[in-house]
């Protein structure tokens, strides 16, 4: 089961007198991401590189930054990689210190940064959702209201026209099910959209 992050956490490592900031948080995409990177380099604009790894709607990233190919951005979405996280994107801003630290040095200092934030993080399972519509008459609303928090659908939108038009999130393996007690509950009158 995957997992993303209930909130952003931080770690800062100092190695030969380099100091890596690091951070992991849950994003919903590429574009949240890169704009989360855009921000980070403007936060910090005295920063030598602002390295990142994406695990995000099945779609994975990585960039060095400058740094040696393969160095950071890389080994940081194999630590992503094996909690077992989606939705998440882990940066490290790197002040230079003046000494070079080799591949070697640079894939522990990446990897050691996002694998401290990670150790205080929230993990949280991910449950991916599916928007549905349904159309029910009047007299039914109550009761499909009752069907949809006991199987923990959320409610976003409802309309009052000529019959109810309901718009709702459910987790994906709750659909059939879902759907199958509405119709039944509707006496075979909800419409789906």
């Amino acid at each position: 089961m995957p997992f993303t992050l209930a909130a952003p956490v931080h770690s800062e490592l100092l190695i030969k007198k380099s100091r890596f900031l690091g951070c992991v948080e849950a994003v919903t995409g590429r574009e949240q991401a890169v704009a989360r990177v855009e921000r980070l380099r403007v936060e910090h604009p005295d920063a030598r590189h602002v390295c990142w790894a994406l695990m995000a709607g099945g779609h994975s990233a990585a960039n060095d930054d400058g740094e040696p190919s393969g160095t950071a951005g890389r080994p940081m979405l194999e630590v992503l990689r094996h909690q077992e996280l989606e939705g998440v994107l882990a940066t490290v801003v790197r002040y230079f210190g003046g000494i070079k630290l080799g591949a070697g040095g640079l894939v522990r200092a990446y990897t050691d940064a996002v694998a401290q934030a990670l150790l205080g993080a929230e993990r949280v399972p991910l449950i991916r959702t599916q928007t549905l519509q349904v159309t029910v008459p009047y007299a039914f609303e109550g009761a499909v209201r009752r069907e949809l928090d006991a199987r923990g659908a959320v409610l976003e939108q409802v309309q009052h026209g000529a019959e109810v038009q309901l718009t709702l999130h459910v987790a994906e393996d709750g659909v059939e099910s879902l759907r199958s007690q509405v119709d039944e509950v509707c006496q075979g009158r909800a419409t789906w959209g």
